[in-house]
């Protein structure tokens, strides 16, 4: 039973320690204005902890960032043209809701 409990719990270890290795937003810390990335790596982190409306609320872009990542890679390793109109789709929807994220939390 232990054991079982133990190979639980090495992910969540892992993850909360994975949160002091978190690089800053320079552009945070030195203007005092989020990037259209902040919350990329927060959002991440919550993904891998199963908290997946959480990840949205974080960062919308997450759902479309991944998929979009994924195809690009698999389109270079094996050229698949057929992957174009999803890659561009993906990211255009991905720049899209990055930016609109960006102006919403510019607004107080």
């Amino acid at each position: 039973m232990a054991v079982i409990a133990s190979m639980y719990l090495k992910p969540t270890i892992y993850l909360l320690s994975a949160k002091d290795y978190m690089l800053p937003c320079l552009n945070k810390e030195l203007l005092g204005l989020e990037c259209p990335g902040c919350g990329l790596q927060r959002s991440v982190l919550l993904l891998f902890e199963g908290q997946f409306l959480e990840a949205f609320k974080m960062y919308p872009a997450i759902f479309t960032l991944i998929p979009f990542v994924l195809l690009l890679a698999s389109s270079k390793i094996f050229s698949a043209k057929h992957l174009n109109p999803w890659i561009i789709g993906l990211g255009v929807a991905s720049v899209g809701l990055i930016l609109i994220n960006f102006i919403i939390k510019l607004i107080p």
